[in-house]
């Protein structure tokens, strides 16, 4: 007669590395994400470079852009990125409260950016000079546009994330998300240096 042996459900476990994702999986992850948002910004910068000439007798870049105003706008985006650095330094360290503080001031800098570029949308449109007049104007709000709805999206992003850092601390998953904010962040910092080179100093010149 045979006796079958059974073993615990838990006589084998499973190694913890099989069912707990490491951050850096996480972090590549989304790396992989980011250039999937490097071909969309690509494709629109090609409609751009296409229409650049398509003004229909309308107002073109130097007629329009204002780069003492744009140079102050992409300052106050550069310098959210050195302050994002610092948050994260921070965050490495353990020392939250700095943490948070930097990613406030990181906060502040990126609304800073989006106000003065919805004013500076406001002032096209209130001159006649909206998506609709030409298809020049079209291809400049959908890429500076699009670029300013990434920020927004961050800055939500980062709200989210100094309400986690203040309630549960920086434990090793909020650090992964704060690193992912982070390659995103840096991510629109890189995008608006192209947009201002591109787009507004040499529409200027």
């Amino acid at each position: 007669m045979t006796t079958q042996v059974t073993y615990p459900a838990n006589a084998y476990p499973v190694p913890e590395e099989e069912h707990h994702d490491p951050g850096e999986n996480t972090l590549f992850g989304f790396w992989l994400y980011l250039m999937t948002d490097c071909l969309l910004f690509a494709s629109v910068f090609a409609t751009w470079g296409v229409l650049y000439f398509a003004t229909d007798g309308g107002p073109g870049p130097k007629d329009l852009f204002e780069l003492d105003y744009v140079a102050i706008e992409t300052a106050a985006l550069l310098v959210s990125s050195i302050t994002y650095g610092f948050a994260m330094i921070s965050a490495h360290a353990g020392r939250k409260g700095g943490a948070l503080f930097w990613l406030a001031v990181t906060f502040v800098c990126g609304l800073v950016f989006i106000g003065m570029e919805v004013n500076e949308f406001h002032h096209l449109i209130a001159e006649g000079a909206g998506p609709q007049r030409s298809a020049f104007l079209t291809a400049f709000f959908s890429l500076v546009g699009m670029h300013g709805l990434h920020v927004t999206a961050g800055l939500l992003w980062m709200i989210v994330m100094m309400i986690e850092v203040s309630k549960r601390g920086l434990g090793g998953k909020t650090l992964t998300r704060l690193g992912c904010l982070s390659m995103f962040w840096h991510f629109l910092d890189v995008v608006w240096i192209c947009v201002f080179t591109t787009v507004y100093l040499m529409g200027a010149l």
